[in-house]
């Protein structure tokens, strides 16, 4: 019979370590968006499209972006909860 390995390694598995860039990379999707909204816009400027009625739903969505990406730097800029 062969003796029994009861040599037992623990391996601790940490997270990987972030860059401090990974959640600014979040901040991404605002110029994906303001390219879509020129976009439209340049769209709008060839083809002759009336966007009157939409000017008031852009202007409240550009509000809600400025909001979001307000809010996205500063949780992008915090600080990790274990880095503490």
């Amino acid at each position: 019979m062969e003796p029994l390995d009861t040599d037992l390694e623990y391996v601790s598995h940490e997270p990987r370590p972030t860059t401090p860039g990974s959640r600014l990379g979040a901040l991404l999707i605002f110029p994906i968006l303001g390219v879509l909204i020129l976009l439209t816009f340049i769209g709008a400027a060839i083809f002759q499209w009336n966007i009157s009625d939409l000017i008031d739903t852009f202007v409240g969505l550009m509000l809600v972006f400025f909001v979001a990406f307000i809010v996205m730097l500063f949780w992008a800029f915090a600080p990790r909860a274990n880095q503490a």
